[in-house]
């Protein structure tokens, strides 16, 4: 057998023994993979505003929220229904404000956000 060869072979076998063991997944990253993850959340007194990734053409109108009230437990969620095309030479946020009346909430009332939280490590990072 030829050195070539025996690299090739060496290489194809690390290569399958290098690879990671599947980890379970968590119920958030299965039943809610779908919604975005916010950078902010801010519930304000006419509003909520929520701070999401953008690469420049994120509007509100890319975005839909679902409102579930069980009792006195009322949940929120935001999903987004286009993703963002744009093309920009470092990542940015953008702020999205929903006023109470467009969820269908009232302001004074307990909401639960079910979105995940992700951390802003600014611009291009």
């Amino acid at each position: 057998m030829n050195r070539r060869c025996f690299l090739l072979a060496v290489l194809a076998v690390s290569g399958c023994a290098s690879l990671p063991a599947p980890r379970p997944l968590s119920p958030a990253e299965t039943a809610l993979a779908e919604l975005e993850p916010l950078y902010a959340a801010v519930g304000g007194r006419d509003a909520v505003t929520i701070s999401v990734s953008s690469q420049g053409c994120t509007a509100k109108a890319d975005f839909a929220f679902y409102v579930e009230r069980r009792g006195q437990a009322v949940t929120l969620a935001f999903a987004r229904k286009r993703l963002d095309s744009c093309r920009s030479f470092a990542m940015g946020k953008t702020e999205i404000t929903f006023t109470w009346a467009e969820l269908g909430l009232e302001p004074r009332g307990p909401v639960f956000l079910l979105n995940p939280l992700a951390a802003w490590t600014g611009p291009g990072a």
